[in-house]
């Protein structure tokens, strides 16, 4: 694997690759890679011949009050990982390289409406920061494919809303959440769950697929499915940021007819807020 840090070097190898006629799978990360980061690797490497992993901790997308400083970065270990997961090549830029005058005075990207609801309503701008890093490292690395995870659904939604707008020639893949075995979707911010906390952390996943199975067998009582769910998550000792069911291809509140539903959840316990969803399909 080759590691590169600046713009130019990865435009140099992946320009290599295309006079080879090369498709070209590429992973954005943040770094702190689990086992969930590693399923995308997988899932990229079966839709390309050559892989690229970014690894680069994004100020554009983090608040004020959250925790950007102090982000867990393991570079050594991300290196490890993804050498031993067959990627060829890794990009791990310093901010300046991304943003040269600077996060705060940088061009901003915002898809309207997907990006203001949900998590967007209770962490103002982050989605900005998402669809303006995504979009400035589809254009460093130009691949035909890129491998999101399915558990930051609503980050899916806003990148496969980016690409169509701005006509950016990127499939978007989603892969599906990788979870510990008693249910917990992997998370680098598992990491600040204290033994107590992690030990009701699963409640998250149980709850979900409790109002996907309300909704499975044709409940339509949209507002009682969240309702419960938030109360659910409250007496396990839980602050839910919202609980909510929608149609998955728009994020929109779920019309009569409407088939293919997520729920989904962002919830904050100790230092911790974590996200998850379950897709279903309405009969």
């Amino acid at each position: 694997m080759d590691t590169v840090t600046t713009i130019a070097a990865v435009r140099e190898h992946v320009r290599a690759w295309r006079r080879q006629g090369l498709r070209v799978a590429f992973v954005p990360t943040m770094g702190n890679l689990h086992a969930g980061h590693v399923s995308l690797i997988e899932a990229a490497r079966r839709h390309g011949e050559r892989f690229v992993a970014s690894i680069f901790v994004n100020p554009m997308q983090f608040g004020p009050n959250e925790d950007f400083a102090h982000y867990p970065r393991t570079p050594l270990e991300d290196a490890r990982m993804l050498a031993s997961a067959g990627c060829d090549l890794m990009f791990s830029p310093e901010v300046r390289e991304v943003y040269p005058n600077g996060a705060e005075r940088a061009t901003r990207v915002e898809v309207p409406g997907l990006s203001r609801v949900l998590c967007g309503e209770f962490r103002p701008g982050h989605f900005e920061g998402v669809s303006t890093v995504v979009a400035k490292l589809f254009h460093i690395v130009e691949p035909d494919v890129a491998v999101f995870g399915e558990k930051d659904f609503q980050q899916l939604a806003i990148i496969r809303r980016m690409v169509a707008d701005l006509c950016m020639p990127v499939e978007v893949i989603g892969a599906p959440t990788v979870r510990d075995a008693d249910g917990l979707a992997m998370s680098s911010r598992n990491q600040y769950l204290t033994a107590q906390e992690r030990s009701v952390a699963p409640i998250i996943y149980a709850t979900l697929q409790a109002a996907a199975t309300r909704l499975a067998a044709g409940d339509a009582e949209i507002a009682s499915i969240e309702r419960c769910g938030v109360q659910t998550l409250e007496q396990a000792g839980f602050r839910p940021d919202y609980f909510a069911v929608r149609e998955a291809p728009d994020l929109n509140p779920p019309s009569p007819g409407a088939r293919n539903l997520v729920v989904l959840t962002a919830a904050r316990v100790g230092k911790a807020r974590l996200i998850d969803n379950v897709q279903v399909t309405r009969p």
